[in-house]
């Protein structure tokens, strides 16, 4: 049997993974554990084993460590780690998919009883309908201002009720009724509370992100640098064709609005004098383009109606014979 390691001794031992893992893996998620059961941190890390590693500890420890490594690496981006060990975090050390990791961890929730004290994380709405309960239980209802009603000897609910509020403190009262009901409303599981990807640091958020919502944010930004660059008259890559466009605009308005000319002006001024050519040039524009695909078949068509030219040996003789 191995002698019991001291606590310093456990110290070094924790330091030493520690380091190996950040010398190992460049991607890391910072997760939160608050109420997750030792069993259910166990399935997470097989559900997690083989290109990931749940590391958790005292963030004293995880921050020495990770303080400790970098001074001996003379790497500071893991320094960008030290702001984030607040709380009861851990840490799942991976090589694989940012996303896929995150929703593999968010599998592995629970559900939870409503206790005495604890911090509600989400509204919790009792349904309507029949409990099941005895009318001896009705006290619990009244005390909590819970409609109900008597219906084949047992309590029902009548309408829906918001017992108790995201925020709020679990009481007594609620975490019975919640009991008698066999109601568990919290679900707890680790948290991913922010994502290192090789020194950048940033929210969990960015993982749901697609590539439409990248392109959208993408166009969005284009088209915000196009309308300042205009409204400033700075020319950008962005802004340039538009402002050809509006310089070509106003020299066919001087052109138009004077004596000076040149081809294109000259039809716009055409166009002006005589409305209706434009209108002939707009009705001849699309019949012209329908009018080549048809053309196109007749003249097919009129090659599959010419009889073939027969030749001598078709009529039986020769000309020579």
């Amino acid at each position: 049997m191995a002698p019991k390691q001291t606590k310093a001794e456990k110290k070094i031992s924790y330091d030493g993974k520690l380091c190996q893992l950040l010398d190992d893996y460049g991607q890391i998620l910072v997760v939160n554990a608050d109420n997750v059961g030792s069993k259910q941190l166990q399935n997470i890390r097989k559900g997690l084993r083989g290109d990931s590693v749940v590391l958790m500890g005292k963030n004293t420890m995880m921050k020495r460590s990770v303080r400790i490594h970098a001074e001996k690496t003379g790497n500071n981006v893991y320094l960008s780690l030290i702001p984030l060990l607040v709380g009861n975090v851990g840490l799942i050390f991976t090589k694989g998919d940012l996303k896929e990791v995150s929703e593999e961890v968010a599998k592995y929730k629970v559900g939870a009883p409503a206790r005495v004290g604890l911090v509600a994380p989400i509204d919790v709405v009792v349904p309507p309908g029949n409990t099941g309960l005895d009318p001896s239980q009705t006290s619990f209802f009244q005390v909590l201002n819970i409609p109900t009603k008597i219906n084949k000897g047992t309590v029902e609910i009548i309408t829906p009720v918001e017992l108790i509020r995201k925020g709020e403190k679990v009481g007594s009262s609620e975490a019975a009724l919640l009991a008698k009901l066999g109601i568990r409303p919290f679900s707890y599981g680790l948290v991913v509370l922010s994502v290192y990807d090789n020194g950048s640091v940033f929210s969990p958020e960015v993982l749901d992100l697609t590539e439409d919502d990248l392109i959208e944010k993408f166009v969005s930004g284009v088209s915000i640098v196009t309308s300042l660059s205009l409204a400033i008259s700075f020319p950008t890559l962005a802004a340039a064709p538009h402002m050809f466009v509006n310089a070509y605009k106003n020299v066919l308005s001087v052109a138009v609005e004077t004596d000076y000319s040149y081809p294109e002006a000259d039809k716009v001024k055409e166009y002006l004098k005589d409305p209706s050519k434009f209108a002939v040039a707009a009705t001849v524009a699309p019949a012209a383009a329908s009018g080549a695909p048809a053309a196109a078949a007749a003249k097919e068509e009129e090659k599959k109606e010419e009889p073939a030219e027969e030749s001598d040996d078709d009529m039986g003789f020769s000309l020579f014979d």
